[in-house]
């Protein structure tokens, strides 16, 4: 055990001082000695950015590709739909149309058939 001296506050404060500035120059050598390394792993940090934001992009551009394409897709067979979609309705409307055009003639025939019973039947009398 050390032998315990009587120390005065003038002492104390040197004493404390003193050891306040060797820990200083301490930290300040370790900074100094460590600064090689800190900037190494400084460019290494800065490139492992660098890398997650291209592949960041990369994964945002397929992204937004991908959503184009299905987007694009969607467009398609929306235009097919509508397409078929006109398509039957054209055909029904020609479909009523020719129904339509059988009914006039259908009914311009029996009119015809009328008329010409009713001719047979006033020249029979007269």
């Amino acid at each position: 055990m050390r032998a315990v001296k009587n120390q005065d506050l003038n002492d104390r404060r040197s004493a404390a001082s003193d050891a306040r500035a060797a820990q200083l120059q301490a930290y300040r050598a370790a900074i100094e000695a460590a600064a090689p390394t800190r900037e190494a792993k400084q460019a290494e940090r800065l490139a492992i950015a660098e890398a997650r934001d291209a592949r960041r992009a990369t994964r945002e551009r397929v992204k937004l590709e991908e959503q184009n394409r299905i987007a694009a897709e969607a467009a398609e067979r929306e235009a097919v739909i509508a397409a078929a979609a006109r398509a039957e309705a054209e055909a029904r409307e020609l479909a009523n149309k020719t129904r339509i055009a059988r009914v006039l003639e259908d009914e311009a025939a029996r009119k015809a058939e009328r008329d010409r019973r009713y001719a047979n039947r006033k020249a029979r009398r007269a």
